[in-house]
């Protein structure tokens, strides 16, 4: 608005020379925001990169210039462009296809406005037969978590990638070098321990600048962390995964992504994220309001929309353009890499509304696929909460299962003497909360805590007996990379060193018996009989679960197929007692009342039960265990 008056010539012309670059300033603000009508539209990447015919209509994320006005056709007429959304500043466009009809095929895209056009190949590729889709992990599996970068470098070729400083070992933070070659190169010694099913920390590319060997901050969503190998590797590892019979879980973070992901400086919607880099919830991890039904909707603001540790950007699953774009994610890393099933990450701080549509989606696609999420505290009330198979809130989030973290802390505070051992139980009681607590996954170490012999009053005799129960469980038991070898570690980086004798210039290797110490085969050799076991034993993997006796420092209790009957009423059921005191013990398990009613005898099968069998003949059986000892008896 021009002033009214000027007080003198001099005044005068300063104020029409600030008013006109005033002028030109906002001129240029106004075209840096919105391009010009001319400007011909550039297509810079596309996600997905490709999609699949006879599955649900994509919508793709073209990244450019001059996609705001622009028209998009394909050339087969076949299918249809249904709706279009882009960004101000034509930058991003969102295309929804109609590709219900169409056979697999390679179409041309093309984008046109007043300024031009521009076109891109775009592939339709075969989908997945239902076999060759995803098996699904269960409680007849062992799951083992590895962190690629700290297990073995089998491919020395991309430990120099451009834009990334050289792996440095010296340095808890940085990459180390580890890859998915190094853990092709080493399958038969988890195959020998007994696991079945391999969870990898995420694979996706992050920040090349900066040392996110974790994979927690992804800056680019289609692509694998180019420091861990390629997608032809990934797939190489899921296929020979497959040929053994085991398993391959992918790390899934829809929570959030990495701060160096260019939708934090340049959203494809204003509303991509909860807050932007300047203004944003800091996450305060309180899961209590979430599940409270009496709390008020802010109260649960800080862990559903906060930025967890205060820096990586959280997704707005609640905009529907957000919680497409995951889904089709999901979507396209089961076709192109054949994984089996899903560690969902940081899974409260996500809207129940999205998990119910996420993974019902999935698994509407593929009826196989399991899903566990974290949910990392020590209250089952609060845990049970997010399983799925029943409604909440109106809301059912379809989850597989929780992790069984309070059995994790009820685990490791009775072995190291925090707490008594009956603690272990009064985690057990409290599986009435769960929908199907036989799905439960029980751990004692991840890459989140202390290792297990660092916990004060740990020691390897401990660490056997939480071997001995956890691989007894109910549930499919999780395992840490390294604990079978009696690695140590305190806190985050601390509990993530590397695998000694994956990499070049070890001083021995652990993979191996003879590069393992007496200590270490101990062990190892204790886990691989444990887990071949459970292998065998169909009691052990979906057997029902009967606690006989839960002390101060003695537990047992058995597996069975029998439903509700004697467990010598069907073959294969297994007894186990546990003697937590640092002194031998006598404990007497009682028979009157139970299911080891019916039964004459038990026949040691592994642990310390001595070599012959025991008669049951009163209605109470002793066993008698050395200090810190474990059994397990067949039963006749």
């Amino acid at each position: 608005m021009f002033p009214a008056r000027c007080p003198g010539p001099i005044q005068c012309r300063l104020a029409t020379i600030l008013l006109v670059q005033c002028t030109l300033l906002a001129s240029a603000l106004a075209q840096s925001q919105k391009p010009s009508i001319l400007q011909k539209p550039s297509i810079l990447k596309i996600d997905p990169p490709n999609w699949f015919a006879a599955m649900p209509a994509p919508m793709l994320l073209l990244q450019g210039m001059g996609l705001h006005d622009a028209r998009f056709t394909v050339s087969d007429p076949a299918i249809r462009v249904t709706r279009t959304q882009s960004s101000p500043n034509g930058h991003w466009a969102m295309v929804w296809l109609d590709t219900s009809a169409v056979a697999p095929e390679t179409v041309t895209i093309i984008a046109s406005s007043a300024g031009g056009s521009v076109s891109v190949s775009y592939t339709l590729a075969p989908r997945r037969t239902l076999e060759a889709g995803p098996q699904g992990f269960s409680s007849r599996d062992v799951l083992y978590l590895i962190m690629p970068d700290r297990f073995a470098d089998g491919d020395a070729a991309n430990n120099h990638v451009a834009g990334s400083p050289a792996p440095d070992r010296t340095k808890p933070l940085a990459f180390h070098g580890g890859d998915l070659q190094g853990i092709l190169d080493h399958l038969d010694y988890l195959q020998q321990l007994g696991v079945t099913a391999l969870w990898l920390t995420p694979v996706l590319k992050n920040d090349p600048a900066t040392s996110d060997y974790h994979g927690y901050g992804a800056t680019e969503m289609y692509a694998v962390e180019p420091r861990l190998g390629t997608l032809d590797t990934y797939r190489r590892l899921a296929d020979e995964l497959h040929r053994r019979h085991m398993k391959l879980v992918f790390d899934d973070v829809p929570n959030h992504v990495g701060p160096a992901i260019l939708w934090v400086k340049d959203p494809p919607a204003p509303d991509w994220f909860h807050g932007t880099a300047a203004h944003h919830l800091d996450n305060k991890y309180m899961f209590g309001p979430i599940t409270d039904p009496h709390a008020t909707t802010a109260a649960s603001l800080d862990a559903e929309d906060g930025w967890f540790v205060n820096v990586l950007p959280d997704l707005n699953q609640q905009n529907p353009l957000v919680a497409q774009y995951l889904t089709e994610n999901m979507i396209w890393w089961i076709e192109e890499a054949g994984i089996d099933g899903l560690r969902i990450d940081t899974f409260p701080y996500v809207q129940r509304e999205f998990w119910q549509q996420y993974l019902s989606s999935l698994t509407a696609l593929y009826p196989r696929l399991t899903s566990v999420g974290e949910v990392s505290g020590s209250d089952p009330t609060i845990n049970a909460y997010f399983a799925g198979g029943r409604t909440l809130h109106g809301l059912d989030t379809h989850l597989t299962t929780p992790f069984d973290y309070p059995m994790y802390y009820s685990l490791v505070d009775s072995l190291v003497g925090r707490k008594p051992i009956c603690q272990i139980e009064e985690t057990l009681r409290q599986d009435w909360l769960y929908p199907h607590p036989e799905t439960l996954v029980p751990f004692f170490g991840n890459h989140d805590q202390m290792r297990f012999l660092s916990q004060p009053g740990a020691t390897p005799e401990l660490l056997r007996l939480a071997y001995g129960i956890l691989l007894t469980l109910r549930g499919m038991p999780q395992l840490y990379a390294g604990d079978e070898i009696l690695m140590q570690g305190g806190g985050d980086p601390d509990n993530r060193h590397d695998f000694p004798g994956g990499f070049a210039g070890d001083a021995r290797n652990a993979f191996t018996a003879a590069g393992r110490s007496p200590e270490q085969n101990h062990m190892y050799d204790w886990v691989a009989a444990l887990g071949h076991l459970r292998g065998q034993s169909r009691s052990l993997q979906s057997g029902s679960q009967q606690t006989l006796v839960a002390g101060t420092s003695s537990f047992a209790y058995l597996r069975t197929l029998s439903n509700n009957g004697s467990a010598c009423s069907v073959d294969g059921s297994l007894l186990m007692v546990v003697n937590r005191d640092a002194a031998a013990a006598t404990i007497a398990v009682p028979v009157a009342g139970t299911a080891l009613e019916g039964c004459r005898s038990l026949l040691p099968t592994l642990g310390d039960a001595g070599p012959s069998a025991q008669a049951i003949a009163n209605d109470v059986v002793s066993v008698k265990l050395p200090p810190f000892g474990f059994a397990i008896f067949a039963l006749r």
